[in-house]
């Protein structure tokens, strides 16, 4: 039995899959074989795979490299009875450890919501009797009645259909319900567009339907996405890769200079005590302390910013990934569209019309499309083409809050909708022209008729709506715009019908015919010598302000890509709509579009170059879209992933920063990605992407502003010890610079506000380090700076005279001042400060002032003074700290004057 539930079923014919499954379409299993099946197969549910314990995860939090330098940092500050300090490192680290832990906590929810989806109740047909029972006790062979509104229980191959539609958005991406039947399909039909299953999942939205279930649990194809959600890689993002590589190499060199300042200063005959006590400060000083605290604290004003750009970040680091996106591949239904049916275009009485707005609201314009300047009220034809599309009709239209919504078939919304922009009211047409029959839409005949009685006059209506090819073999007339019958011109009619197809349109044709007042109902066989009043073609088209943010996009350099499960024609023409060509980097032969089927045999190296130059990917399966995401990495992308549906989860996974919708998204897909869009609207990428690299440069800018303080720290410690002199600063002073100024001064650059080109440069290169060769150069500079002036006015107050502790108090305060004044340099990169505002970040100021305070009691208060071993200082020292930090600003500043000169020299030769 078990190697049954792997069949194809929808290549097998209706008797033999009742065979097969040992069942009886009619009465179902018996009591007996059923708990005997449950016993075999087990729950109809998804299995959850239990992953490590809270206490291991808590503790692999530690498991950085970073973390092990604030580790070892507060052992060494509470080895020196620095308690104060040492509580204050070791709260950075248990707070970051938290945060970690309950991120981690938060991504196995995702698998917990898709388990959820399947959990409904189902009304099965056992031992002869029909009745419901809950969804997890089905077993293969149970046979299933559908009906609309069923939450479809379990994968089921259909035994019988009448006018049934499943909406299987959520798994495959098509944007509208699914017709379904029983007959056999071939064996290649792609998952999409296999209309005789009903898949685990997925909302029946019209119709009743008979099914046998073929597949429960793990076996179905929400199950196997399950599978490849585990499969899927949780990737670190590239700014926690980018620190754990700059923590590394940082504890290198930390321990490296610690080991021979202890080996130099033994083999010179200092005492070995003295020696440690060196190795220690020198250890103390090269740990940026600050660094996690300026991390976290820059992503959170990150996660605020876009938060009122309605992007809810779920996970921290993905704020600054973002920013370093190279490729964004978006779904395209409810993402680059609505998700909501729109006519855009409708043909009647020889003339053509284009319909703006969008969406089911009721609100847009209709305008002639050609030389004819008659209006629409004077078409009689398009008059009772839109008349037609009104009443032939069983849905309706519902505004909830600000939003509109169907209540029915989306397709049948948009031409309610389309009726509302013509200015028909649907509730009071519908009281004027009252329905008296109807003949429902089934699959084999493709039309749907009703009846409708015109008070009006007195007279009675069919109307009928369809495939084109089908609607039109019943019509032999046409109603022309002056409401006279003329005769049918077919060709006339194709044309239309192909350019409205050629633009990606859904092509409905409407007709009718004058129906005598005595006849109350209808049959197939009334529906005949038909009046043609003309076509309506509809599509989910692009939002609007999708279309600037991807030109947005590729201003910056990202490259957008489209992958859905919709047909390729529609999205060849949505991807036209927006700007999306399908030729990247002037590769002209490579195809507009690639399906899943085009790709079914290419290998995973022939993936990584087809990924990097198609743009658009149609009837894209769960599967491919992982295989694509992955090829983009491999080929060394930073990849964003959008998506809504369950279909999508394991990519949003996979991808380097996954976003979900907040309002069409499924539970499974928001619990997989680590960004929520609240109006699901690609445009609120493009502002997150925005966000995301103003966080990186302030992460930056904090980088390069505080490593030179520990790399000068670390200088002066060496220098002392090689000159084999009295050290200049202590660890419990070097412990009050690192921690103060990297809150009071360093941290204000995460306020910084974005710079005016950050979306007109190219994306970072995934693989260059945080720190280019010219920003090195810079800590390097600055780091000499320090070392010189630090260790210069130590000699110069010694040599005057003055104690240790006033010597060590000008040097600490050489250091802040020096830290002060290139605070501002480091404002921007690449800028003077002048020319971003002096004051556009007000927050500067104030961790100036605080600063300045905070010194003045470090070097004056009698409390610091025994506590930090400083001493008050004269004003004949205090003019030559501040020339020191000047000096600094003035040295940085024509640093920074000269690469301007030289890059835009590069440029213009």
């Amino acid at each position: 039995m078990e190697t049954l539930i792997e069949r194809l079923w929808h290549h097998t014919s209706r008797d033999d899959v009742v065979q097969l499954l040992t069942t009886d379409s009619r009465n179902g299993l018996d009591r007996f074989e059923i708990d005997r099946r449950q016993q075999h197969f087990g729950a109809n549910a998804i299995p959850l795979r239990r992953g490590p314990g809270p206490l291991i995860r808590f503790l692999m939090q530690f498991h950085q490299p970073l973390l092990y330098i604030l580790l070892s940092a507060a052992a060494i500050t509470a080895f020196l009875d620095e308690w104060v300090d040492a509580s204050v490192i070791f709260g950075v680290v248990l707070v970051n450890a938290v945060i970690g832990y309950l991120q981690e906590s938060k991504a196995a929810k995702a698998l917990e919501a898709l388990a959820k989806t399947t959990l409904t109740e189902a009304r099965v047909v056992r031992a002869g009797e029909t009745r419901d029972v809950p969804s997890t006790e089905l077993v293969p062979g149970d046979i299933v009645l559908l009906q609309s509104g069923d939450k479809v229980p379990a994968d089921l191959r259909l035994l019988k259909s009448r006018d049934l539609q499943i909406d299987e958005s959520a798994l495959t991406g098509e944007s509208v319900p699914v017709a379904k039947n029983a007959g056999e399909l071939p064996l290649e039909t792609p998952l999409a567009e296999r209309c005789n299953m009903g898949y685990a999942s997925t909302l029946v939205t019209y119709g009743q339907g008979r099914g046998v279930v073929v597949a429960i649990g793990a076996k179905t194809e929400v199950g196997r996405i399950s599978e490849l959600m585990t499969l899927a890689d949780v990737l670190e993002t590239p700014l926690t890769r980018k620190i754990a590589k700059f923590s590394r190499v940082l504890l290198m060199v930390i321990l490296m200079l610690a080991a021979v300042t202890f080996a130099v200063g033994v083999w010179r005959g200092q005492a070995m005590f003295e020696m440690f006590m060196a190795a220690v400060a020198l250890a103390v000083g090269a740990i940026p302390e600050g660094l996690p605290a300026a991390v976290t604290i820059t992503l959170a004003i990150g996660v605020a910013r876009m938060a009122r750009r309605r992007a809810i970040i779920r996970k921290l680091p993905a704020v600054e990934t973002l920013g370093g996106t190279t490729v964004i591949c978006s779904d395209k239904t409810g993402t680059l569209t609505v998700n909501q049916m729109t006519v855009r275009r409708f043909w009647a009485g020889g003339q053509s019309y284009d319909v703006s707005g969008t969406g089911y609201e009721p609100r847009g314009e209709i305008e002639s499309d050609g030389p004819d300047d008659s209006t629409l009220a004077e078409n009689a034809a398009a008059n009772q083409c839109l008349l037609a599309g009104l009443l032939c009709n069983d849905s309706a239209l519902e505004q909830a809050e600000s939003r509109w919504e169907v209540r029915g078939d989306p397709t049948e919304g948009a031409l309610i909708a389309l009726a509302g922009k013509a200015g028909l009211d649907a509730r009071r047409t519908l009281e004027r022209s009252p329905r008296l029959d109807v003949i429902p839409f089934e699959s084999q005949h493709q039309y749907m008729a009703t009846l409708h009685d015109l008070n009006a006059d007195q007279t009675r209506s069919l109307y009928v709506k369809g495939g084109v090819e089908v609607v039109l073999g019943k019509c032999n007339a046409a109603l022309n715009k002056s409401g006279e019958t003329v005769p049918l011109d077919m060709d006339a009619v194709h044309r239309h019908v192909e350019a409205m197809a050629a633009e990606g349109l859904r092509v409905l044709a409407f007709a009718g015919k004058p129906f005598p007042t005595t006849t109350q109902d209808i049959t197939h066989a009334d529906v005949g010598d038909l009046i043609f009043y003309g076509l309506q073609g509809m599509i989910d088209p692009p939002r609007p302000e999708a279309v600037a943010a991807i030109k947005a996009c590729q201003t910056a350099g990202i490259r957008v890509k489209m992958i859905t499960g919709d047909h390729a024609k529609t999205a060849q023409a949505i991807a036209q709509h927006i700007g999306l060509d399908g030729v990247q980097a002037g590769q002209t032969h490579v195809p507009l579009v690639k399906t899943a089927q085009d790709l079914a045999d290419t290998t995973d190296q022939q993936l990584i170059e087809i990924a990097d130059e198609v743009a658009v990917f149609a009837r894209a399966t769960p599967e491919l879209k992982l295989r694509l995401v992955r090829a983009l990495q491999a080929k060394g992308h930073i990849v964003a992933m959008t998506g809504d549906g369950v279909n999508d989860a394991p990519a949003l996974k996979q991808a380097d920063i996954g976003v979900a919708m907040g309002i069409g998204g499924t539970e499974v897909a928001k619990e997989a990605a680590d960004m929520v869009l609240t109006d699901d609207n690609f445009a609120s990428i493009e502002a997150a992407v925005e966000e995301g690299r103003s966080v990186f440069d302030n992460l930056t800018k904090f980088i390069v502003w505080t490593l030179p303080t520990n790399m000068g720290e670390g200088f002066v410690i060496l220098a002392a010890i090689f000159v084999g002199v009295t050290l200049p600063i202590l660890p419990v002073q070097i412990l009050w610079i690192n921690m103060t100024t990297a809150v009071l001064l360093g941290l204000m650059l995460a306020f910084e506000p974005k710079e005016g080109d950050i979306m007109r440069r190219p994306p970072r290169d995934p693989r260059r380090s945080i720190l280019t060769g010219e920003l090195i150069g810079r800590i390097l500079l600055v780091s000499c700076v320090m070392l010189v002036g630090a260790f210069g006015s130590f000699e110069w107050a010694i040599g005057q005279g003055y104690s240790d502790r006033v010597a060590r108090t000008v040097s600490v305060n050489v250091f802040v001042m020096v830290e002060l004044f290139y605070l501002f340099n480091c404002r921007s990169l690449t800028k003077s400060m002048f020319e971003l505002g002096v004051l556009s970040n007000r927050w500067i100021g104030l961790g100036v002032f605080s600063m300045v305070m905070l010194q003045l009691a470090f070097t004056y208060l009698p409390i610091m003074n025994r506590i930090f071993h400083s001493a008050p200082l004269g004003w004949d020292a205090w003019w030559r700290i501040l020339l020191t930090g000047f000096a600094t600003y003035i040295i940085v500043g024509f640093e920074k004057w000269v690469r301007r000169k030289r890059m835009a020299k590069t440029l213009t030769t």
